[in-house]
């Protein structure tokens, strides 16, 4: 993960011969998300359109661990395995919804992702039936776990 400033590079491919396909645009979203919304076919959009007859700059810099506390998480749940990773978004999504309905603070969103986290047991799964329930489980601790603006305490364990 790398942090690229002028937002024009969305998402990267490094393929096995080192080549690197780009999906560029102007720094704005609504042609990304289109494309992830019609896929395989593109649609038109209102967003502006890259101008390769400008000067631009391609700069990218090593992801500031302080300023993007989710980004070293996701990687001890990736090392951690399938279970961690399920656990990692189904927290995070109860958890931004709970932002989104003022019902925590900002902050405590990776706060409470990570306890989440850590609260949870590992797992094995056998169908896409065991990962939904399992994500439902997480679910349901982390949004116990929220209770007030302030309060920042661990899951419950799953």
């Amino acid at each position: 993960v790398l942090v690229h400033p002028q937002s024009t590079i969305h998402s990267m491919v490094c393929y096995r011969d080192g080549s690197v396909l780009a999906q560029m645009g102007a720094p704005d979203m609504r042609t990304p998300i289109a494309y992830a919304l019609s896929w395989p076919e593109r649609m038109e959009t209102t967003g502006r359109k890259l101008d390769f007859s400008r000067a631009m700059k391609l700069d990218f810099q090593p992801v500031d661990e302080k300023k993007f506390p989710a980004i070293p998480l996701a990687y001890d749940c990736l090392n951690e395995g399938l279970w961690a990773c399920v656990a990692m978004n189904a927290a995070n999504e109860t958890l931004v919804q709970a932002f989104l309905d003022g019902k925590t603070g900002y902050l405590n969103i990776v706060r409470g992702v990570r306890a989440a986290v850590e609260a949870a047991r590992p797992r094995q799964f056998s169908s896409v039936q065991d990962v939904i329930s399992y994500d439902k489980t997480v679910r349901a601790a982390a949004f116990a776990a929220i209770g007030d603006h302030s309060r920042t305490r661990k899951a419950t364990a799953l």
